[in-house]
C-alpha cells in the first residue's frame, strides 16, 4: 500500500473515530435529557402543577389589580412551584456525582432545568456535528458504495426550523 493511500485511510478512519464518539455523546446526553425530565416531573407532582396549570404573572397581577393594598404590583409566579412552599428542603443528587444534597425546592428544579437547557444545545451541537462527519466521510469516498455523495450533502445541509 503506497504512503498516499495509506494517508487517506488513516484521515476517515479518524473521522470516523470522532463520528462514533458523537454518537455515543448523542446517547450519553440522551439518558441524562429523560433522568432531568423524570426529576423535573416528579418535582412538578410533588407540587401539584403542570406546565399549564400554574397561571403566568401576568394573570395574576390582572386578578389583584383591583385589589391595591400593599402587596407588590409584580409577583413573580414560578411555572413549576406555582403556590407551592419553594423553600420546602428536597433531596437531590448532582450531575456526575454520587453525593445526595438537600436543598430548596425552586433551587431543585430551576438546576435541573438549566441543566436540561444545556443538555438540549449539546445535543443540537453534536447533531450537527454527526452531519459533518457524515459528510466529510462521504465526500472522501468512504460511503460511496452505499450513498451517493450528492444525496448525503443534500441531507446533511437541510436545516432544522426554529
Amino acid at each position: 500500500m503506497d504512503e498516499e493511500s495509506q494517508r487517506k485511510l488513516t484521515d476517515i478512519e479518524l473521522e470516523a473515530e470522532l463520528l462514533l464518539l458523537a454518537r455515543h455523546q448523542i446517547v450519553e446526553n440522551d439518558r441524562l435529557r429523560n433522568g432531568n425530565r423524570e426529576a423535573l416531573t416528579a418535582l412538578r407532582k410533588t407540587a401539584r402543577t403542570t406546565k399549564t396549570s400554574v397561571p403566568s404573572p401576568f394573570d395574576s397581577i390582572m386578578k389583584e389589580i383591583g385589589v391595591l393594598g400593599s402587596k407588590p404590583l409584580v409577583q413573580e409566579v414560578c411555572t413549576t412551584c406555582g403556590n407551592h412552599d419553594s423553600t420546602q428542603s428536597t433531596w437531590m443528587t448532582f450531575p456526575g456525582t454520587d453525593i445526595f444534597a438537600q436543598v430548596p425546592f425552586h433551587a431543585a428544579h430551576t438546576i435541573l432545568e438549566k441543566d436540561q437547557e444545556r443538555l438540549d444545545m449539546e445535543s443540537k451541537k453534536l447533531q450537527n456535528l454527526v452531519k459533518e462527519k457524515s459528510l466529510i466521510i462521504s465526500e472522501k469516498g468512504a460511503l460511496a458504495d452505499k450513498i451517493n455523495p450528492e444525496v448525503m450533502r443534500s441531507l446533511v445541509t437541510l436545516k432544522d426550523k426554529k
